[in-house]
């Protein structure tokens, strides 16, 4: 596992940690999403928030509440 892909390495944003700790790919998630890998990496980097709807097909898709990924 690269440092791009440590948890540490995302320690400050919730997305991204479930997103690595579950072993997916920036490119994995966005596809489970149906959305690009560039807008989960707006919300890994804080530049964009997910939409409600995108919380609620997070929540499902990293097994956690829409409050975790907020957090």
């Amino acid at each position: 596992m690269d440092g791009r892909n440590h948890p540490r390495t995302y320690r400050g944003n919730p997305i991204a940690r479930r997103r690595v700790l579950l072993g997916y790919t920036q490119d994995e998630a966005a596809a489970r999403l149906g959305v690009h890998r560039v807008v989960v990496a707006q919300w890994e980097s804080g530049k964009t928030k997910p939409r409600a709807e995108n919380l609620v097909k997070l929540s499902k898709l990293y097994g956690c509440t829409i409050e975790d990924l907020l957090d």
